[in-house]
């Protein structure tokens, strides 16, 4: 006899051919809150040796997690700069300050997760045009609240990547 239960949401399968890319971040769009029922939101970030990626800030309501895949990835904890490398595992608390970046000299690769999750992916495109210079910094900043990240000035974070 087999014991079934009520699942909150069907499976959840993202081919990697399916994933969204976005080239100029180095984000690969895995699942978003809506197809998790809220559980998480999930993507992959593929740096280059060096290249910086999230800018410092916390989010105020889930937990992120880093599992690194490949490479060297330098995280903002806090108010200290650990490297986590291939293999490791780092989960940031909601409410700490946090950002990455690939370590100098090594390429990074991470999956990363958030939970409980967080409608994101249009998160990710809003910085991609912020970046290209589409959209005014304000946009992000106006939406701090919808996204749960909230920025935050590092001078930790502004030292250690200038040393690199």
């Amino acid at each position: 006899m087999t014991n079934q239960h009520t699942a909150l949401y069907p499976p959840v399968l993202i081919r990697a051919d399916e994933a969204e890319h976005i080239a100029s971040l180095g984000h690969f769009l895995l699942a978003d809150a809506d197809v998790t029922g809220g559980a998480l939101s999930s993507h992959r970030v593929a740096l280059a040796a060096g290249a910086d990626s999230a800018v410092p800030h916390y989010h105020g309501g889930s937990s992120e997690l880093f599992y690194i895949l490949d490479g060297r990835l330098d995280v903002l904890v806090g108010d200290e700069v650990q490297t986590a490398d291939t293999g490791d595992l780092l989960i940031v608390p909601p409410g700490l300050n946090h950002a990455f970046g690939a370590h100098a000299g090594s390429t990074a690769e991470a999956l990363i997760v958030i939970t409980p999750g967080v409608q994101r992916f249009e998160y990710f495109h809003l910085v991609e045009q912020t970046r290209a210079g589409l959209e005014p910094p304000e946009t992000l900043r106006g939406m701090q609240e919808r996204f749960d990240t909230f920025f935050v000035d590092s001078a930790v974070w502004q030292e250690a990547r200038k040393a690199r």
